[in-house]
């Protein structure tokens, strides 16, 4: 006898097999969107941050931190520099702290050794101005830790007399976490060691 139903079964084994598919598809889907995402966030970790021609870091752009390493690298040792050598009576307290900012217990012991030796306090007495000139470094990126060696020519203004000299600084650089403002690029000089000092009787590269 003909029945204008369909048999159970059939149906049964129709609603399984939609409920299988819609299933699967949303097993791949979800899969698929993490993996996605996934590719995303490291994508992002790696390169959001970018550095421009005067070596300053402006966060949250989308470019690749390894094809900025050696500017940043050589970006943190020339603020480096700066802060701790340019110095007067002014505003060396706030350079060397933003300074040690950038260093690790290797830049506080020799900042420590030259206020024990009276450097600031002659500054201070005599209203010395010591003005960076020219910052010079060379690296090596192939392996972390970065060896680093920096030659920075500087004067000292005593103010009837002027004198020119050069440092050779050595140190590694190693990554940390980036900190605004006061440790932009995410570098930490380690085991910092001021090796030759110079005094210079010309400098033709000298500014004006």
């Amino acid at each position: 006898m003909k029945t204008p139903y369909k048999n159970i079964y059939t149906v049964l084994r129709l609603n399984r097999f939609i409920v299988l598919t819609v299933v699967i598809g949303a097993v791949i889907t979800c899969v698929a969107s993490i993996l996605v995402v996934l590719k995303l966030h490291k994508d992002t970790v790696n390169s959001a941050f970018v550095v421009n021609t005067d070596g300053a870091v402006i966060p949250l752009k989308l470019v690749s931190q390894q094809e900025n390493l050696q500017v940043e690298t050589m970006a943190h040792l020339e603020l480096f520099h700066t802060y701790f050598y340019h110095i007067d009576a002014l505003n060396y307290e706030k350079h060397l702290e933003k300074a040690l900012w950038l260093g690790n217990s290797s830049v506080d012991a020799l900042y420590r050794q030259k206020k024990a030796d009276g450097v600031y306090n002659r500054i201070l007495q005599y209203s010395l101005v010591q003005k960076v000139i020219s910052i010079d470094s060379k690296i090596d990126i192939k392996q972390e830790p970065y060896r680093f060696q920096t030659k920075t020519v500087f004067e000292i203004n005593r103010g009837s007399a002027t004198d020119l000299y050069e440092l050779t600084t050595t140190g590694n650089l190693i990554h940390v976490n980036r900190n605004f403002p006061k440790n932009t690029h995410g570098f930490l000089i380690t085991n910092f060691f001021e090796n030759k000092l110079q005094k210079l009787e010309n400098y033709e590269n000298r500014e004006e």
